[in-house]
């Protein structure tokens, strides 16, 4: 057994405790955590809208090195450093053609930490067991127990409490642009949403060079870093008509490429309504489950599209060291998002992004 300390998530409060974790069982690494990003992914999850059992410990953000490896390890060894992600079965037919966010048991093995191999490595507290995997990590805490998929190995220089929020918003922004909505330099883009999903969205669509790149958001300072990353013009949505002022930079035409990260139905609408003749409105977040989107079908026989997307429809081993890359050519500049909080001030950390004081919390330990 290792010793340390978590964030264990017991009736909608994160409560730093002593803990204990087992060795990794087969197929699974003990990592030492060194910054864990804070997603809204783990807010939802916190206000409840998100079923995950309690106690446990959230996080899916994890940067750390490994210390121990379980039988079935091949691909990492002690002392590697690795960016952890999303995992994935490996097996099922949507993984082996590349898309291990469909995995057919993503929902399990991610969101709701049940599902984990015969021998898996348990975290206890006071010698009863405390949920985790989640995310096959669990990376508010000292250590992670996490899956082999889940991580990626980097380059032993690299800066990790930098870097850790690139294994789920970032990935996921970037990657839902990049992969999915695939802009091109004819294409009207915008993006609702501008924390660090649709920041790193628009970092991925200014790279495009489409005609116009849209921001929409309520704050004016995440407005402004949007500019920066390379959004073309900015819309308030707490002090402008968005539809009218999307109609005017559009010439009426309409978005044709939208990308919705806020979760919200009426958002969503929103953008649907403002879609083009045969445009497209890709969607993500988290909220509750049974939350609907209101669709007009008359209003999307003119070829507009609905579209969701997970995790950026990304494979981490393959897009993660792209972004690494890209951080180090000055591309995607994470450090103008980021702002670092220790393991004690976890709460304040998830207060801060509720309420859009901090776009990316990261803990570090």
């Amino acid at each position: 057994m290792t010793a340390g300390r978590a964030a264990v998530l017991e009736a909608g409060e994160l409560l730093v405790s002593d803990v204990e974790f087992a060795d990794p069982g087969p197929g699974e690494v003990l990592v030492k955590i060194v910054a864990s990003g804070v997603c809204h992914t783990d807010l939802g999850v916190i206000a409840g809208g998100i079923p995950f059992p309690s106690p446990g410990i959230i996080g899916h953000e994890g940067a750390g090195v490994v210390e121990r490896v379980g039988e079935g390890v091949t691909g990492l060894a002690a002392g590697d450093k690795v960016l952890l992600s999303f995992t994935s079965c490996g097996s099922c037919a949507v993984c082996e053609s590349g898309h291990p966010a469909y995995c057919e048991t993503w929902l399990p093995r991610n969101l709701l930490g049940m599902l984990r191999p015969e021998g898996s490595g348990d975290v206890t507290r006071g010698g009863t067991a405390v949920a985790s995997h989640f995310f096959g990590q669990s990376s508010f805490a000292q250590y992670a127990i996490a899956d082999e998929r889940a991580a990626v190995k980097v380059g032993a220089d690299a800066d990790l409490a930098v870097l850790a929020p690139l294994g789920c918003g970032v990935l996921t922004g970037f990657g839902s642009m990049w992969n999915v909505l695939d802009p091109g330099e004819g294409d009207i883009v915008a993006v609702y949403g501008t924390g660090a999903v649709g920041l790193s969205a628009v970092i991925a669509a200014s790279l495009r060079h489409p005609s116009q790149l849209i921001a929409i958001d309520l704050v004016d300072e995440r407005l402004q870093l949007a500019e920066e990353f390379g959004a073309t013009a900015t819309i308030n949505a707490g002090t402008e008509d968005v539809a009218a002022r999307l109609a005017e930079l559009t010439g009426g035409r309409g978005v044709n490429l939208s990308f919705d990260t806020t979760g919200s139905p009426r958002v969503a609408r929103g953008a649907i309504d403002a879609a083009s003749v045969r445009g497209t409105v890709l969607v993500c977040g988290a909220p509750p489950p049974g939350t609907e989107i209101p669709v007009d079908i008359q209003g999307i026989l003119s070829g507009k599209v609905l579209r969701g997307v997970t995790m950026g429809d990304t494979d981490p081993a393959t897009l993660l060291p792209r972004l690494i890359a890209l951080h180090a050519e000055g591309k995607l500049p994470l450090e103008r998002i980021e702002k670092r909080y220790t393991l004690d001030e976890i709460a304040r950390a998830a207060d801060d992004m509720h309420h859009g004081v901090s776009v990316k919390p990261v803990i570090v330990f």
